[in-house]
């Protein structure tokens, strides 16, 4: 099991310097390129830059908001359920 947890750990580690490397390529070097170059088309257009990492805070915010909405909402009920004794 140690293998395949080295494994998976490695993998996840390239993607993280792959996508941080590709972000950082597109954000801070390619405003600097001019518009023919050959890099130019390898990337979404700019506006994308803070759409994107915008859109994954928003919605990892949102997700763990509704994860504690979640947890407090059943630990109501347990608490209202066990102040019920017949």
């Amino acid at each position: 099991m140690a293998t395949s947890d080295k494994l998976l750990g490695g993998l996840m580690l390239l993607t993280a310097i792959f996508v941080f490397v590709y972000y950082t390529t597109w954000a801070l070097l390619l405003p600097f390129l001019p518009d023919s170059s050959p890099l130019q088309p390898l990337f979404p257009p700019r506006e994308y830059v803070i759409r994107i990492p915008l859109f994954i805070l928003v919605s990892g915010l949102v997700g763990i908001g509704l994860f504690f909405g979640r947890i407090m909402l059943s630990e109501a009920r347990r608490r209202s359920g066990a102040g019920k004794k017949v």
